[in-house]
């Protein structure tokens, strides 16, 4: 990746990228950021330039810079890809931190983040924008659909299907062979060892849901 690349969300996930595009010897051009108090400072050394949908900024992607989306609102987030791909016919780069361990075997989609020490294991897939924590693992023949975020530290075994916009809590166990249904949570610890239906939240070892 040559270009430049302007980040949307200067906060936790904003910073968090820009420490992966720094590890790579990435340019970071500008944030962007809704947050009014944040517009005009500098954060980590990169000013946060406008907000997320400042055309004077957008028009540059595609041209002369890269962008990664990194707000903290799911839903905002999916927003904004939405609009940079019909829009301005643009998909987010990846962010993936140098010292992290990604499979030349793994297949990877697009606008990823993968965070120090995170591994990605042979045949592992991941999908579009999901937010892969530091020190997490992917392993063999995991399949982690669109939007899914694993927190850090987190244990993804072999052949687990994780579907679209589900929560994977920080530290937690899911067992091989187990489903994540969509927009379900895991809660951070957990060990899954049954499958999690579609927007069921489960804590616990094992995981069970809320009662």
């Amino acid at each position: 990746m040559q270009n430049p690349v302007i980040i949307l969300g200067a906060q936790n996930l904003g910073t968090a990228a820009l420490d992966i595009f720094n590890s790579n010897s990435v340019v970071v051009y500008c944030f962007l950021d809704d947050n009014t108090t944040l517009q005009q400072e500098e954060i980590n050394n990169v000013a946060v330039m406008s907000k997320t949908e400042d055309g004077e900024f957008l028009k540059l992607i595609g041209k002369k810079c890269d962008v990664f989306v990194a707000v903290e609102d799911s839903a905002a987030r999916k927003g904004l890809i939405n609009m940079l791909k019909e829009e301005y016919k643009v998909v987010p780069v990846n962010a993936i931190h140098k010292f992290s361990a990604v499979s030349e075997h793994a297949w990877l989609g697009h606008g990823i983040m993968i965070g120090a020490g995170a591994i990605i294991n042979n045949n592992a897939k991941i999908g579009d924008n999901c937010i892969i924590g530091a020190r997490a693992l992917v392993d063999t023949k995991a399949e982690i659909a669109d939007f899914v975020q694993i927190g850090a530290g987190a244990v993804i075994n072999p052949e687990v299907i994780v579907e679209e916009g589900a929560f994977i809590g920080t530290g937690a166990v899911i067992v091989s062979g187990v489903k994540i249904g969509k927009n379900a949570r895991v809660g951070a610890g957990a060990v899954v060892v049954a499958n999690v239906p579609a927007k069921a939240t489960v804590f616990g070892n094992p995981a069970a849901p809320i009662k």
